[in-house]
């Protein structure tokens, strides 16, 4: 009497695996699609959100690359005594140079007088703009370029010869040197037009003349109210512990030391903290796809009883099941996440285009928003795909 040989199931290769498992995606293509939908939308945001904050990020870190980190501002404070704002000594600028490590020196003082179109408008519309001497050295201290025209040189700073911040240019209606602005009582030619300066967005608002012109023609009084200076990148914290009390020895703690570029740093960090909070928004917003997706695989188990009773009388395992389904979530997922991805590109490159930034999409970004999708999609198919696998064949050809 021959022995009777144990039936083993057969094995699902992954061809056949991916065959099965995408057999219900191509009957139901609409279904399909808007379930895929808000995979690729969550996913989108994640990629948008990233990819704009990173190119937002790359602009700034190249200006500063550009501009440098090793600048620094000494301004007048307040007395500790009178509460008033005190005055810089006229020999600050000259006792800054000669610390050691600082490379270069650049100074600006405030003068009181309005800068306007013509005579005609009224004093007190000066339209934030305001007026400062300084010397030929400032450029070089700030890296500032000229738009139009030139800098004030050792000629030009003796006479009625202005520059101006692309901010009072734009204020004042300059567009091109040779025009002439209002300032205390005379005319003062136009002889060149800044770009804009990110370190010191205060020059930007302002009109520049030279300090012999202003203390001459508008009687300036000589003493700085900005002294710029730019050392060694190894002696920035150095030097900045000396300005002080070199600046004003009789007063050190009246002198404000700041560092322009932190503003730029501070800035990146707060644009980071923001999109932190985008990116969960678009976590949450990839979490409510993962529930439709989870809601479209439960309706495709109970449409497809007949389909699952015939393949178990046939001889498919629960297991068999439990994978046909998860992949089917998987690949629904896949599909959104891949989508998402190519929309969150385009949205990054559209924005970077328009705000002339570079193109900047991390590749933990990508990678990381593809393998949510995925676990996403395996999350959303167990649950129809155990409740599959626990069907009875009898009853489920019977509900077909």
């Amino acid at each position: 009497m021959r022995a009777s040989r144990k039936l083993t199931p057969s094995r699902l290769g992954p061809r056949d695996v991916l065959h099965v498992g995408s057999a219900g995606l191509r009957s139901r293509p609409m279904r399909v699609f808007l379930s895929a939908l808000g995979i690729a939308i969550g996913i989108a945001t994640m990629i948008a959100v990233v990819g704009v904050s990173s190119s937002s990020q790359a602009k700034l870190l190249r200006e500063l690359d550009k501009l440098g980190t090793n600048m620094l501002v000494a301004t007048p404070g307040q007395s500790m005594f009178s509460g008033q704002e005190t005055k810089l000594p006229k020999e600050a600028p000259g006792m800054i140079s000669r610390i050691e490590g600082v490379e270069s020196v650049g100074t600006t003082g405030d003068v009181a007088q309005s800068v306007r179109r013509s005579e005609n408008i009224p004093k007190e519309e000066t339209g934030g703009i305001g007026l400062k001497a300084t010397k030929d050295d400032l450029p070089e201290v700030l890296r500032a370029r000229m738009q139009k025209g030139t800098w004030l040189n050792g000629a030009t700073g003796r006479y009625p010869s202005v520059v101006l911040g692309n901010v009072s240019a734009e204020r004042l209606g300059i567009t091109e040197p040779g025009q002439q602005v209002f300032i205390g009582g005379r005319y003062f030619t136009v002889i060149g037009i800044l770009d804009p300066i990110p370190l010191a967005p205060e020059i930007e608002r302002s009109a520049l003349i030279g300090w012999e012109a202003a203390e001459q023609l508008l009687g300036f009084d000589g003493h700085p109210t900005a002294v710029y200076e730019r050392s060694a990148d190894d002696r920035v914290a150095a030097v900045r512990s000396l300005i002080a009390p070199t600046a004003n020895p009789q007063s050190p703690s009246t002198v404000s030391v700041t560092d322009p570029s932190a503003a730029l740093q501070a800035k990146a960090a707060t644009e980071g903290a923001f999109s932190t909070l985008l990116l969960g928004l678009g976590g949450i917003a990839l979490l409510v796809g993962g529930v439709g997706v989870a809601n479209t695989m439960i309706i495709s188990v109970l449409e497809r009883r007949h389909e699952i009773g015939l393949r178990r009388s046939l001889g498919a395992t629960k297991g068999q099941v439990r994978i046909q389904f998860v992949t089917e979530s998987l690949l629904l997922s896949g599909l959104g996440g891949l989508a998402g991805i190519a929309l969150g590109a385009a949205a990054t490159a559209a924005y970077a285009r328009a705000g002339d930034l570079p193109w900047v999409i991390p590749l933990w970004a990508v990678t990381g928003g593809f393998a949510s999708t995925l676990a996403i999609g395996t999350l959303a198919g167990l649950y129809p795909a155990v409740r599959a696998a626990r069907l009875s064949p009898t009853l489920a050809l019977q509900a077909g």
